[in-house]
C-alpha cells in the first residue's frame, strides 16, 4: 500500500517521499484497521516534521494527525459492529497511509450527516479551539484578543467568543492578501508590520485585555502581556514564530499568568471511553454550519510529496488528501 514518509526532520516540502509498505496485516487484541478516505496538512504535522519533539519523534515516519476512514477489519475485543464505521482515528500519527493500524479505543465515531470533507477537519482545529474557549472564558470575561487571526483555529475561537457576546481584537502580521474570516466576529485587526501597533492596540485596549489566545510566541508575547489587565490569562497553543516565550511572560507581575495548552496532552490524559463525547460539541456547531475549513488544495495521497514541493506556499490546514 501507499504512504508518505517523512524521511529526516526538516520542512514538509524537502523530507516527504512516497512508499510502498506492506499492509498492517491482521489487527491484534482491541486494535482495529481504518481505511482512510480523507486526510488533512495541520500545522501539527509540519512542526512535529520540523524535528521540534525530538524526545517522542523516530524518523522516519508517517506524519498526518488528523482524518476520517472507515473501519475495514477488527481485531479480538472489538465488537464487530464496528466494522464499516466512519471514524477519526486520532491519538497518533499515522494517516498518510492508506490503511492505518491502531486501537479501537482511539476510534471516535463520525455521525451520518458529517460529510467527510467536513469531518477530516473536524479534530485538531475545532476541538482545541472549543476545549480553550470552555475553559478559560466566563461571564466575567471582557476584552479578549487573538494572534494569527487569519488562521483557520482563529476564526473558530473568534466564532465560539462572537456566540458569546465577544468579539475580539485580531492581532496579524499583514501579510499581503491575508485577512481574517467573518470580519463582523472582529472588533478590531491590528497589524504587526506597522511599526506603531502596539500603540493603536494601546489606544484601543484602554482597560486591557482579561484573556489572549496566542499561537505565535516569541517576543510578539511578551508585548501582548504588558497589555494584560492584572488577573488575566496568555493562553499559549502555538509557536507560528519558531521562537518560545521569553521569560518575562512568566515574571509579569499582578496576577497575569500564561496558560499552556497542548491538545495532545488534554486527548491523552482522558478517558478513552469519553473521547466521542468530547466531540459531540464539535460535530452539533458543524451541523449548525459552523467551524467551516476553506480547502485551499486538494490532492490524492500519491501526489502529496510533488504539491508541497511545487507549491510551498500551501497553507497547512487548508489541504484536503484524498485516499479514492
Amino acid at each position: 500500500m501507499q504512504a508518505v514518509l517523512a524521511e529526516r526532520p526538516g520542512i514538509l516540502s524537502d523530507v516527504l517521499a512516497l512508499h510502498n509498505i506492506p499492509d498492517p496485516g491482521v489487527p491484534g487484541e482491541g486494535e482495529v484497521t481504518v481505511r482512510m478516505i480523507a486526510s488533512t496538512i495541520n500545522p501539527s504535522d509540519a512542526v512535529t516534521v520540523s524535528g521540534a519533539y525530538g524526545s517522542r519523534t523516530q524518523f522516519p515516519f508517517i506524519p498526518g494527525f488528523e482524518g476520517v476512514g472507515i473501519i475495514e477489519s477488527v481485531g479480538p475485543g472489538v465488537p464487530v459492529e464496528a466494522l464499516g464505521k466512519r471514524v477519526l482515528p486520532i491519538g497518533s500519527a499515522g494517516n498518510w497511509q492508506e490503511v492505518k493500524l491502531t486501537a479501537y479505543s482511539w476510534c471516535v465515531p463520525v455521525p451520518d450527516d458529517i460529510p467527510d470533507t467536513k469531518a477530516c477537519f473536524a479534530y485538531i482545529n475545532p476541538l482545541t479551539a472549543w476545549l480553550m474557549v470552555e475553559q478559560h472564558c466566563s461571564d466575567q470575561t471582557g476584552q479578549v484578543a487573538i494572534t494569527g487571526a487569519t488562521t483557520t483555529i482563529a476564526s473558530h475561537l473568534a466564532e465560539f467568543l462572537y456566540i458569546r457576546g465577544i468579539q475580539p481584537v485580531g492581532i496579524i502580521r499583514g501579510t499581503p492578501g491575508s485577512t481574517v474570516a467573518n470580519r463582523d466576529h472582529w472588533s478590531d485587526v491590528i497589524e504587526t508590520s506597522h511599526a506603531n501597533w502596539a500603540k493603536q492596540l494601546q489606544k484601543h485596549n484602554g482597560k486591557k485585555f482579561d484573556l489572549i489566545f496566542d499561537c505565535v510566541g516569541g517576543q510578539l508575547g511578551a508585548t501582548l502581556m504588558r497589555h494584560l489587565a492584572p488577573g488575566g490569562v496568555l493562553v499559549h497553543y502555538g509557536l507560528l514564530s519558531g521562537e518560545p516565550l521569553p521569560s518575562e511572560c512568566f515574571t509579569s507581575g499582578e496576577s497575569k499568568r500564561v496558560e499552556m495548552f497542548r491538545l495532545r496532552d488534554t486527548i491523552h490524559s482522558h478517558a478513552r471511553e469519553r473521547l466521542p463525547a468530547l466531540f459531540t460539541p464539535v460535530f452539533e456547531h458543524m451541523r449548525a454550519g459552523r467551524l467551516h475549513t476553506e480547502i485551499a488544495a486538494s490532492v490524492p495521497l500519491s501526489g502529496l510529496p510533488a504539491m508541497l514541493t511545487d507549491q510551498s506556499g500551501v497553507t497547512p490546514g487548508k489541504v484536503l488528501i484524498s485516499y479514492a
